[in-house]
């Protein structure tokens, strides 16, 4: 269940894994497709995360396999639905991906952790999470 601060209820937000390389250039990425700017960023170690999580996701939801999450509608999305809802959200061409729902969640899921649990190994790891430039302020809420 998220406990999302009522002026932080209608947004959309990826929660990311701020120290991982890869996905801090996937949070690029995101902000590059995301022509409407419907998304917001907040590191999985900042604060904003903790007041959306229960004390008891914190734990499960900062390990080794926890990268991206998303906050939506009163929901949280965690891996690969995650990453599915993200491209809904985007929207075209990008929300084309949502097909992959037709793959079975075990099998998306499988592969999720599979490049969750080795992201550091292979894409490095940075000493501090990500400094948004002035122009990104709004979009992140750190």
């Amino acid at each position: 269940m998220a406990y999302a601060p009522l002026e932080l209820k209608d947004y959309t937000i990826v929660f990311f894994d701020g120290v991982c390389n890869l996905c801090n250039a996937s949070v690029t990425f995101l902000i590059d497709i995301d022509r409407k700017k419907r998304l917001r960023f907040a590191s999985l170690q900042s604060a904003t995360a903790q007041s959306f999580l229960s004390p008891s996701e914190s734990v499960d939801l900062l390990g080794e396999d926890a990268s991206i999450l998303l906050y939506t509608q009163g929901r949280i999305f965690r891996k690969s639905r995650a990453i599915l809802e993200i491209l809904r959200v985007v929207g075209f061409p990008w929300n084309l991906g949502v097909a992959g729902i037709m793959i079975p969640s075990p099998v998306r899921d499988w592969f999720y952790d599979f490049v969750a649990k080795r992201r550091y190994h292979w894409f490095g790891k940075s000493d501090s999470c990500r400094v948004p430039t002035l122009e990104l302020q709004e979009r992140f809420l750190e």
